[in-house]
């Protein structure tokens, strides 16, 4: 197997290589991707079948992307919400640690391509260990994300050094870790890498997963050894127009995503994202999709459906309403449209 630091060397940086690839006007890219960078690894590159399928428009240029006059480079305001560079203190119990610069592709949807991948995103060791030291005098703080970029592109050396010195906070409980890589570099995960991981538990891991064709065999194999190492997985889909917006695809993406070990965990309505408006679907359009996902599948396979809320407000979820009416019986449809009661106990709360 070719390692996963070569597939990374091989990616394509530029419109005029993709297209020795693909037929297509190179040219109409190029500002899209002056403006935001471009990286697809070659694993990924060879799932994308044709111009315009849902593996292409997640990972290469659009020029709508400069056209974008709606949405804005922070819309979580991450920037307004971070008391030391590339630390992210929304919530009150926990943080956003950033610790990489760079992913294994671009996703042309991403929250942070204002900077990932640029030179506007500096990580150093000083920086992280800043964030460190944060999470060390602020002893509310009991679960970190480690995210960026993306952490698994860190080296093993590096990676086992940032655990350990978060593990060294007695008040620290819980590091997750957001990652792409078992979608788009599934190789990069390797036993020695596991078995780094393994030693900082309780560690839980979020992986992308977005189109059905990104379940491969590789990726398979990759959620399986991180599985096998008692580190539970979640999956954060982005709900893209022209990708994955429609019942039938989010379908089968979950339930393969099951089968992997790994839990749909949230659907997420686009981010107000400078550079992506031509992405997000009306907030109607997911609510429809899980009214017809919820009771059709297991509900081990249904995502709670969110929206991460402008200006740093945070996570809501989005549901389809069943309620038709309160008082001494609660009235409701259940999942087949059929009209339920439920007699309520004592007084509203």
């Amino acid at each position: 197997m070719t390692h996963w630091k070569k597939i990374l060397q091989n990616s394509v940086n530029n419109p005029a290589t993709l297209a020795r690839h693909f037929d297509f006007d190179c040219s109409a890219l190029e500002p899209a991707c002056a403006s935001f960078p471009m990286r697809i690894n070659a694993y990924y590159l060879s799932l994308i079948k044709s111009v315009n399928d849902p593996l292409w428009k997640q990972a290469v240029p659009d020029p709508m992307e400069v056209n974008d006059s709606i949405c804005i480079p922070d819309p979580l305001a991450e920037e307004k919400l971070s008391p030391v560079p590339n630390l992210v203190h929304k919530y009150p119990d926990r943080v956003l640690l950033l610790v990489a610069n760079e992913c294994a592709m671009y996703c042309r949807f991403c929250t942070r391509k204002r900077k990932v991948g640029t030179a506007m995103m500096q990580i150093t060791e000083e920086s992280i260990e800043n964030g460190i030291n944060y999470i060390r005098r602020n002893q509310q703080i009991r679960e970190v994300l480690i995210s960026g970029g993306d952490p698994l592109l860190l080296s093993d050396k590096k990676l086992d050094s940032l655990l350990t010195r978060l593990r060294s906070i007695p008040s620290l409980e819980v590091i997750r870790i957001g990652t792409r890589v078992p979608c788009t570099l599934p190789m990069r995960v390797t036993k020695q890498l596991v078995n780094i991981l393994k030693k900082h538990h309780p560690l839980y891991i979020n992986t992308h997963f977005n189109h059905p064709n990104e379940l491969t065999p590789e990726a398979a194999k990759a959620c399986t050894l991180l599985a096998d190492a008692g580190i539970p997985l979640g999956c954060q889909t982005v709900l893209l127009k022209g990708v994955n917006d429609n019942a039938e695809t989010l379908k089968a993406l979950f339930l393969g995503l099951l089968r992997m070990r790994v839990k749909p965990y949230y659907l997420f309505q686009g981010d107000l994202t400078k550079g992506s408006n031509h992405f997000r679907t009306h907030t109607s359009c997911g609510i429809k999709i899980m009214r017809r996902l919820i009771g059709t599948i297991s509900g081990m396979a249904i995502p709670t459906f969110a929206l991460d809320a402008p200006d740093g407000k945070g996570k809501i979820p989005l549901t389809p309403d069943y309620i038709v009416s309160r008082g001494k019986k609660l009235s409701f449809h259940n999942y087949c449209g059929q009209l339920c009661t439920y007699p309520e106990n004592g007084d509203p709360v």
